[in-house]
This record gives structure tokens, C-alpha cells and sequence, in this order.
């Protein structure tokens, strides 16, 4: 059974700092391309950042700068470090994980940047 379990999620100040973290079980982590998604109140799922199975990574412009995605294979763990929060960070942040032949999911962790 595939389970992607993020963890890390909060409230936090703006300008303040998180880091989610996912752990991946039932799947070999080292072959799937993983990535952060989130998804604000009334609005559709986008791309926050991704990583490949040798460590390439993209970003959404709006983070750039500000958080950084990581992996460590031998712990099956995904994490966003996210720094330099704003409010409109705020919204809940799903852990991705794929490869040519199937996509999982994360159940998602909240993130509140409000003061």
C-alpha cells in the first residue's frame, strides 16, 4: 500500500519560516520525480516545486528564492524548506510523487501565514 505522509504544516508569522516534511512508504522512492503542490481557498492545485531522482529541481516563480525543495533517498523523505513566508503562501500544501507509470498523493498539511 502507497502512503505519502506530509507532516511539518502550521501557522506562522509572515516572514517566518516552515518545513514540511513527506515521507513515502510502498513505493521505490528513488525512481519517482516528487513534488509540492498547493492549493488556496477557491482556487486550482498549481506546482510549487519539484524534484528529480538525481536532485534537479524547478520552482514556481512566486518561491523562488524563498523555499527550497530536498530529498534523501535512503529515508524515502521529500522536504520544503519554507522561508520568508507570506500570507498568500497560505493554503494546503500536497506531497506529489511520479513516474512513467503512476502518480500518489499526499492527504495534505495545512499552511496559515497570518499575524
Amino acid at each position: 500500500q502507497v502512503q505519502l505522509v506530509e507532516s511539518g504544516g502550521g501557522l506562522v508569522q509572515p516572514g517566518g519560516s516552515l518545513r514540511l516534511s513527506c515521507a513515502a512508504s510502498g513505493i521505490i522512492f528513488r525512481s519517482y520525480v516528487m513534488a509540492w503542490y498547493r492549493q488556496a481557498p477557491g482556487q486550482q492545485r498549481e506546482l510549487v516545486a519539484g524534484i528529480t531522482n538525481i536532485g534537479t529541481t524547478n520552482y514556481e516563480d512566486s518561491v523562488k528564492g524563498r523555499f527550497t525543495i530536498s530529498r534523501d533517498n535512503a529515508k524515502s523523505t521529500v522536504y520544503l524548506q519554507m522561508n520568508s513566508l507570506k500570507a498568500e503562501d497560505t493554503a494546503d500544501y500536497y506531497c506529489n510523487a511520479v513516474n512513467p507509470r503512476a502518480q500518489y498523493w499526499g492527504q495534505g498539511t495545512q499552511v496559515t501565514v497570518s499575524s
